[in-house]
């Protein structure tokens, strides 16, 4: 096993158990501490688990050889687990969104709801230092080895860790405000939905947009055509085309040389410049040079 499988299978071991153990505890205090919100944590945590199980699955299949048929590997799967990840939490969200909702209503109907414990906000304030420190972790191995679905994973603990902010401060508002202010922690429950929410669609558009072709960022493009003229006796790159590939760019560009120049010698350009490249966006990077030769005036 490479020491990239190694690291992210040992992040994400580490954030499972983390989640396992949170979720317990979180549905736990939930129920004996009668907090809404801190059900609503507990079910996002689990999420968090499933989320985990996810990506340990994926970047193993990830991380397989191109084989014939898959010339370009296997780092789609790896994007098609951070959609997962997105769309799931998007569920959640919009779960804990309507339950909260519908809680408020019934309260200002004139129904009652049972205070929160401190047991809930225990748990509430445990979650949030477990939560931020797995993100700092994650987020750490996710960028090491430029794997979007860690990253998204990662954001999945921080999209924990603010619920669980909100969820602290509901709960907490409705034990020491009295009866009047038990509304808080559903309030708190749907506050935390829309953070949800929000994580959830930058991470399932990130992923369809990859698995759409889409380009790289502008700026990207320009530093690759930088890296190409670079190389002496280059003229100027055109017909570029990027995309992602899970954890990998693939480049293909067309590059003038001097018509005048050998074969051979524009084989080392070509070598040279895919070097450069990969010195730059990492060995796993897939790169196509057209050469053709510079044209003539018209005189």
């Amino acid at each position: 096993m490479q020491q990239r499988e190694k690291e992210i299978y040992k992040i994400t071991t580490i954030g499972g158990v983390g989640n396992l153990l949170l979720l317990i505890f979180k549905f736990i205090a939930g129920f004996v501490g009668n907090s809404a919100a801190m059900i609503a944590d507990a079910v996002h945590s689990l999420s968090d688990f499933l989320t985990d199980i996810v990506v340990v699955i994926f970047v193993r299949i990830s991380s397989r050889k191109e084989d014939s048929d898959h010339n370009y590997g296997h780092g789609k799967f790896e994007t098609l687990a951070t959609v997962i990840i997105g769309i799931t939490l998007g569920i959640i969200g919009f779960e804990i969104m309507k339950n909260g909702v519908t809680t408020i209503a019934e309260v200002i109907k004139g129904a009652e709801i049972p205070a929160p414990s401190t047991l809930a906000l225990v748990a509430a304030i445990a979650s949030i230092i477990i939560k931020e420190i797995l993100y700092r972790l994650t987020a750490a191995i996710g960028q090491k080895y430029n794997s979007p679905a860690v990253v998204a994973n990662a954001w999945h603990h921080r999209s924990d860790a603010f619920s669980s902010i909100g969820t602290a401060v509901g709960i907490g508002g409705a034990i020491l405000l009295g009866s009047s202010w038990r509304i808080l922690d559903p309030i708190a429950a749907v506050i935390v939905s829309i953070f949800i929410l929000q994580t959830a669609y930058q991470l399932t558009k990130g992923g369809i947009d990859e698995l759409l072709e889409k380009s790289l960022p502008r700026e990207t493009e320009e530093k690759i055509k930088e890296i190409i003229l670079s190389v002496k006796k280059t003229g100027a790159p055109h017909h570029l085309r990027t995309r992602r590939i899970g954890s990998h760019y693939s480049i293909d560009v067309h590059v003038r040389m001097d018509r005048n120049i050998s074969l051979l010698e524009a084989h080392d350009i070509a070598t040279e410049i895919e070097q450069r490249l990969k010195k730059e966006y990492g060995e796993g990077t897939f790169i196509n040079i057209h050469m053709e030769p510079q044209k003539v005036s018209a005189e």
